[in-house]
């Protein structure tokens, strides 16, 4: 068996031309989607991503702009320049570049942002809409890679998923949206034993664990959908947290890296902005 490919980069150029539409109908009534991205510090992988951001914003008729604070920002400064943004009608959605500088408080940084304009879906009160399934903005991560699963046709309902990783950025929020599906969920973790025994029962399972090839083909359930979140540098080479050599060869589908669920991260969070500007209609 050679497992299909989820390929990405060609579903996100798909989705992004709905995105560009739905742009330009905004536009044509004078309503100009922003995104607003506050970058703190000099972290090169970090001023990449911002980077990519900003072009995929372009891309699709999205206004952008990054604000670029010194390593030292203080705390009070980021609350500060979220407030103002707040305040500021031209950005339907609001960013914190993560992760901050140690001496800054993430959690607290991020619940300044509006819930109505935070289109990385991390403040507590669309964390719980997660939770309890009323509508809300989900992360984009677990977003893009739900809609990665569903492009597989496999029919979700009373299937056994795995999630390996227990982040609020991916791992939790994954697990609750495949519970949306009526999956049985298993979440793993660094402390889960037997997680081999665990990951040979899933139908879907999901690695956001944040090791490099730590789930090989001896590990996966012949024609599961394997959906690799993890992004690591190992010798100058970008790889996932799944072995794609051997699990390629007993999955039914399967996610590469790069290539795959990063793509689609980017994607979701054009939409969410998008959603945003929508909302103000």
């Amino acid at each position: 068996m050679e497992a299909k490919i989820l390929d990405g980069k060609k579903l996100s150029e798909e989705i992004r031309g709905g995105i560009k539409e739905r742009v330009d109908r905004l536009r044509e009534k004078g309503i100009k989607p922003g995104l607003a991205v506050i970058l703190v510090g000099n972290d090169p992988a970090s001023e990449i991503y911002v980077r990519n951001k900003g072009k995929a914003c372009e891309a699709v008729g999205i206004e952008s702009k990054t604000i670029c604070l010194p390593e030292d920002t203080t705390q009070e400064k980021l609350e500060e320049t979220i407030q103002e943004l707040n305040e500021d009608v031209r950005w339907n959605g609001i960013l914190v570049q993560l992760p901050l500088p140690k001496h800054l408080n993430e959690r607290d940084a991020l619940s300044k942002i509006l819930p109505e304009k935070d289109v990385d879906g991390f403040h507590v009160m669309n964390a719980g809409h997660l939770l309890i399934g009323t509508p809300g903005v989900v992360p984009c991560t677990p977003l893009g890679a739900m809609y990665m699963i569903h492009q597989t046709g496999v029919s979700l309902s009373g299937k056994n998923a795995v999630v390996i990783g227990r982040s609020m950025l991916v791992g939790k929020p994954m697990a609750l949206l495949l519970l949306r599906e009526d999956c049985t969920v298993t979440v793993c973790h660094r402390k889960t034993q037997n997680l081999s025994a665990i990951t040979r029962e899933a139908d879907i399972l999901v690695v956001a664990a944040g090791s490099p090839g730590m789930v090989t083909g001896d590990m996966i359930k012949p024609g599961a959908v394997v959906i690799d979140v993890g992004i690591n540098r190992v010798e100058g080479k970008i790889c996932g947290d799944v072995d794609f050599e051997s699990a390629s060869k007993v999955a039914g589908w399967i996610t590469p890296v790069p290539g795959g669920v990063g793509r689609m991260t980017i994607t979701m969070l054009l939409s969410n902005t998008v959603d945003a500007a929508e909302r103000t209609m």
